[in-house]
């Protein structure tokens, strides 16, 4: 089972100069309409194909639009092996800085 952080800690975090892993599985238009500037895109429609990419020994943090393609990439990360962390209320939660374009 995956844990699950709110978007107000994952930006505390930030701020504190904290290094963190975050994933953002919306498609690309989603993502260029705006996302969070220290994360990577991993659009779930690539998911699948290209997890293996993701660092297995370091905890991350997927992020969607509202927290439910972020939860079933972390129900099938944890399977997998990974440690993973859902951003609950995904981007429409967040309240920091974004970052918009590509």
């Amino acid at each position: 089972m995956y844990s699950e952080i709110t978007p107000a800690e994952v930006e505390e975090r930030l701020k504190s100069g904290e290094k963190l892993h975050l994933i953002d599985v919306r498609e690309d238009d989603e993502w260029e309409s705006g996302h969070i500037q220290e994360a990577v895109s991993l659009p779930l429609s690539v998911f699948g194909e290209r997890f293996g990419e993701l660092p297995k020994d370091e905890s991350l943090i997927m992020v969607c639009r509202s927290g439910g393609r972020s939860g079933k990439a972390c129900d099938f990360l944890d399977a997998q092996g990974y440690k993973v962390t859902n951003m609950t209320g995904g981007m429409l939660a967040w309240t920091g800085e974004v970052a918009y374009g590509k």
